[in-house]
């Protein structure tokens, strides 16, 4: 993928979501993916595909168990008033 494509993708990215700290990363090899960040934490990587002359890009997000916040205690739900 050339820096003009990551270039435009990024800044669709960012305007999508309202959020200037999504970086894609470049692969230090050919071949290889490239990166989705947001800061400095790798959060997926993103893929070019070319299908009959159309262009599009895929991105596949990566949610690991221990970055999730611990589950609620038992009872908590019930707890809570209903919206």
């Amino acid at each position: 993928m050339t820096k003009p494509d990551l270039d435009r993708v990024q800044t669709y990215l960012r305007r999508l979501l309202g959020c200037d700290r999504i970086n894609l990363i470049a692969p230090a090899r050919a071949g290889l993916s490239v990166e989705v960040a947001v800061e400095d934490e790798v959060i997926g990587t993103m893929h070019r595909d070319e299908d009959e002359g159309e262009v599009s890009y895929s991105i596949h997000l990566t949610v690991l168990e221990e970055d999730l916040p611990p589950l609620p205690k038992a009872g908590a739900a019930a707890k809570r008033k209903p919206n």
